[in-house]
């Protein structure tokens, strides 16, 4: 197992927050579209929404959508490079992912 220096951890982690961002500011601006569009076009089609839903309250509904997304996505992010770089950092022993079973032969339609 090799031995890892606090700035090769610091720059890690400062990579995997960048990725992270960059992954929530995506997604972000793909929900805000994808949020803007229903919400703007029902506002002007449905007799419902132009009564009660004020230009503050499309905002709302569309920031919070894009707010979710970024978290979202860029907590899945760092998650995923976790996993991936404790993976990486694991005992040769602990890599072998793969499963032996009971050691019982699989029946004929099974077989590989």
């Amino acid at each position: 197992m090799s031995t890892v220096s606090l700035d090769q951890k610091l720059a890690l982690a400062k990579r995997c927050s960048r990725e992270a961002t960059l992954a929530g500011a995506k997604a972000a601006a793909v929900a805000t579209v994808a949020s803007a569009i229903p919400t703007l076009a029902s506002v002007r089609m449905l007799p419902w929404a132009k009564a009660n839903i004020n230009p503050t309250g499309q905002a709302l509904i569309i920031s919070t959508v894009a707010g979710m997304a970024y978290f979202i996505a860029a907590d899945k992010k760092i998650l995923s490079l976790a996993r991936w770089h404790s993976f990486e950092n694991a005992p040769e022993h602990l890599k072998n992912t793969s499963y032996q079973g009971t050691g019982r032969p699989h029946p004929a339609f099974f077989r590989p």
